[in-house]
């Protein structure tokens, strides 16, 4: 198997090495870059597998990086974040981050999340319509998904949706009525087995609201999400 390589865009020193040292154990290779500008340079030389991005970044803050990192070329991103902000993380999800942890974090649970972002990301581009169940399109009210190609309109308008978006959505269309609780879901869209990240689902349904309507996946109080597909 072809070895992944990431790149770990980290100002502190400290946080930075100790990412790299359990990536390397994992059998990843790793680069670092300590401020904005040369993340940028660094992803565009190496062209990673996946971008471990801190948000507070001199030179260039992460939601830039993000941005210019993801005009180059659609590459996961997991954001890291020092304050427990749900804006700063819906703003992260807007710019192409696939996913966000918040500092202090566990590396268990990091390196955790980035093979479950890496096998997704494998999936979708060797099946690009992998997890579809039934018709390639789905209608829901003016937004139309298509499985195949991976795209989304809102009334004839195509929308951006990051690739952890559209898992999300495709998932939930696929399953139509059906209400899934946020352990399900991080399990089956994500790849998480330990139940953790249940803010990452809530973070990500608000940006899909915000993006395709707030009509477009209900809320069942208690329980989780739903979508009533036609």
């Amino acid at each position: 198997m072809q070895q992944r390589t990431v790149v770990v865009v980290e100002d502190e020193a400290s946080i930075a090495s100790a990412v790299a040292a359990r990536l390397r154990s994992e059998g990843f290779t790793v680069q670092i870059a300590a401020d904005g500008p040369a993340g940028v340079a660094l992803c565009r030389e190496v062209r990673p597998d996946l971008v471990i991005l801190d948000l507070m970044l001199p030179g260039l803050d992460g939601l830039e990086v993000c941005r210019q990192v993801q005009k180059d070329r659609p590459v996961p991103v997991l954001m890291l974040t020092a304050r427990d902000s749900e804006t700063d993380m819906l703003v992260g999800l807007a710019v192409g981050a696939d996913d966000y942890m918040t500092k202090p974090f566990s590396p268990r649970e990091l390196v955790a999340r980035v093979h479950a972002i890496l096998r997704r990301m494998e999936r979708t581009l060797v099946f690009p319509g992998a997890g579809q169940v039934g018709p390639s399109v789905t209608t829901v009210g003016d937004v139309e998904l298509d499985a195949r190609s991976r795209r989304v309109r809102r009334a004839g308008e195509e929308v951006h949706l990051t690739p952890t978006e559209f898992d999300l959505l495709s998932w939930l269309a696929a399953h139509p009525g059906a209400v899934a609780s946020r352990e399900q879901l991080l399990h089956q869209v994500w790849g998480y087995r330990d139940g953790s990240g249940a803010r990452t689902v809530d973070s990500h349904i608000r940006s899909l609201r915000r993006k395709l309507g707030t009509g477009i996946v209900r809320t069942v109080h208690g329980v989780g999400y739903a979508l009533d597909a036609t």
